[in-house]
């Protein structure tokens, strides 16, 4: 984590004076988007050919956009990449950039459309949300020219972003984010100077925005909640699902519970690189989600939410685990690598169980009840406390009871997607040391159980009820983000921005181009 002395926040609200909100209630779409893709090319096309197929992708987003509207919605959320796709380098993504002002301009481009020269894409987004009256959430690419008085001007003259804006129910840009964390893939983009925390504030709710693989890192979404106190969080994104912890869904739900917000997560739906998982997601439980892996049609998902911040109360995530002996089993201990980490294991043996296994600093303990034990399934207890480093760095805490993929235990933490396997009760808890932490209960086929696993202010996250289906996993995944940069800096990484910090990648969660 960037410490205070390191780190300057550029805070954008869209009213001078914090709104209160006065609606108790609201109505949420995202859309995943099937984005239509440019053809792979060395050559920038021109602006003319740039601009069709953006409109080609508007086209379907508009569809959706009016489609919300008449359903209610009062915001829209549409992923990451959705209007020009990917495969991009940095002289090819030129011709679909746009010069975004700051939105303290009080500007209404469908009004005014060249009054920062030619925004054609802009104004269309506008224009769509002041004719449906509802704010549109949307990602393009910015453009910011810079030169030799500027040291870190690139040498092509130009900065060039991942950036998401919002227009608001009367057309009018409210929001500008320049996404943080970029990763391997993305070098058509730059690192804007300085993180970002937006905010916007609206009459039901205070929301704040980031992008995709900023979601595993301190700054901006946790300082969003945390010292900006934002009620809901919209997240374009394009996610490709990996499994065991870090399907979508899976992810970005755990993430609306472990911080207490509303989660609109809006992702691209390409199946073929396995992107597909939207939701809207309340802290206490999801309201609306989709995964599909079979089909090529986009999804419209629309939900009402609370408008207010959800209090769910402070949870010491090392109370039970610290208070409890170590259950012993016996059973022998093994390795087993998940997403490139080496977990410390073990297999559960029997119908029920108490376990416990340790790594580090970290113990964690599962008490569990199957319906039967099927023999041709392993379930295994796993933990994890170090650096990832692996297309990515970041530091994990982690407590997992998963299926292995085969009943050979050197699958344990390989990726699944099915299991016949029924519990009837599980309890998982650790001894983190770290305040977040985000529960994830993930069943066969990749779907969600609302309703069905709390997690209590002692910290364990426990079933209510038995799971409306198999298991694929549950797991406590925790982030001890003071720890990126201890070990970072003992490590072969190099800072990216001297003296202010250091890039993160990833190439593995989020978009790419390959």
């Amino acid at each position: 984590m960037i410490t205070p002395q390191l780190l300057a926040y550029v805070a954008i609200s869209v009213s001078c004076v914090l709104k209160v909100s006065s609606l108790d209630t609201f109505i949420a779409a995202v859309y995943e988007h099937a984005v239509i893709l440019p053809n792979t090319t060395l050559i920038p096309v021109s602006r003319e050919e740039a601009l069709a197929l953006m409109n080609r992708n508007l086209d379907l987003l508009e569809g959706a956009i009016t489609s919300a509207a008449k359903q209610g919605a009062h915001i829209i959320v549409t992923p990451e990449d959705g209007i020009y796709g990917w495969n991009f380098n940095r002289e090819t993504i030129y011709p679909y950039l746009e010069d975004i002002p700051d939105p303290r301009v009080n500007w209404i481009p469908c009004n005014y459309p060249n009054r920062f020269g030619h925004t054609p894409v802009q104004e269309r987004l506008s224009c769509l949300a002041k004719h449906n009256s509802i704010y549109v959430v949307a990602n393009i690419g910015d453009k910011k020219p810079c030169n030799a008085s500027d040291p870190q001007c690139p040498p092509d003259g130009r900065y060039q972003y991942n950036t998401d804006v919002v227009f608001d129910s009367q057309g009018k840009l409210v929001a500008r984010y320049h996404k943080y964390n970029l990763f391997m893939g993305e070098d058509q983009f730059n690192v804007p100077k300085k993180p970002e925390v937006v905010t916007f504030d609206t009459i039901f709710g205070r929301f704040g925005i980031f992008t995709c693989f900023d979601i595993l890192f301190h700054d901006p979404a946790v300082t969003l909640v945390k010292d900006f106190h934002v009620d809901t969080i919209v997240f374009p994104t394009a996610w490709m699902n990996v499994l065991p912890h870090l399907s979508a869904i899976e992810f970005h739900s755990a993430w609306a519970v472990g911080m207490g917000v509303n989660f609109l997560a809006a992702n691209i739906h390409h199946p073929h690189k396995r992107m597909t998982g939207s939701g809207i997601y309340a802290p206490d439980s999801p309201r609306a989600f989709h995964y599909d892996m079979k089909t090529k049609e986009g999804k419209l998902l629309i939900s009402r939410l609370n408008s207010s911040s959800y209090d769910p109360g402070v949870v010491n995530w090392a109370s039970y685990a610290s208070s409890i002996k170590a259950f012993s089993t016996g059973n022998q201990e093994f390795k087993s690598t998940a997403f490139f980490d080496e977990f410390t294991f073990l297999e559960l043996t029997r119908v029920t169980g108490n376990y416990t296994v340790c790594q580090k600093e970290l113990c964690c303990h599962l008490s569990y009840k199957m319906s039967e034990k099927k023999p041709d399934e392993v379930y295994a207890l796993g933990a994890f406390d170090g650096l990832h480093i692996v297309e990515g760095s970041y530091y994990l805490q982690i407590c997992t009871l998963l299926k292995c993929k085969t009943p050979n235990l050197r699958t344990c933490g390989d990726a699944v997607e099915s299991a016949s396997t029924r519990f009837e009760t599980f309890s998982l808890s650790g001894t983190f040391g770290t305040r977040y932490v985000f529960p994830e209960v993930l069943l066969s086929d990749s779907q969600l159980a609302p309703g069905e696993f709390q997690v209590s202010s002692d910290g364990r996250l426990f079933s209510v009820k038995p799971p409306s289906g198999p298991v694929l996993t549950v797991t406590l995944f925790g982030r001890l983000y003071e720890k990126d940069w201890i070990l970072k800096a003992s490590s072969d990484l190099r800072a990216q921005a001297p003296g202010v910090m250091l890039v993160v990648i990833a190439l593995t969660v989020c978009s790419f181009s390959w």
